[in-house]
């Protein structure tokens, strides 16, 4: 995945989106993968394992979770992947600019 979300973050550079990640992962690990560049977004470290506070609150029971929001913050989407993904994003930043230019 950590491919296909870095080349979205360079797509959409300078336009209404933002990638935040949640990691279940070791500490050690997601340090590593942040500390080498692999990861270019925000990313908050969940506690090591899968039963974190952060995946009970959002009731993520499988990973990865993708939660697609609007730019009003609205999950819009949910476990879109690929090309649904790709075309999920193009719609809501097209959205997002649209109601900027309002």
């Amino acid at each position: 995945m950590y491919p296909h979300e870095r080349s979205l973050v360079e797509t959409y550079a300078n336009r209404p989106f933002s990638i935040v990640g949640v990691n279940s992962d070791a500490k050690e690990t997601l340090e590593k993968v942040e500390g080498d560049g692999t990861i270019l977004w925000r990313s908050f470290w969940d506690g090591g394992n899968t039963g974190g506070p952060i995946a009970k609150s959002w009731n993520v029971y499988s990973w990865p979770t993708l939660y697609v929001l609007d730019h009003e913050g609205v999950i819009r989407f949910k476990d879109v992947r690929g090309e649904e993904l790709d075309a999920a994003l193009k719609l809501l930043v097209a959205e997002a600019e649209a109601a900027a230019a309002k």
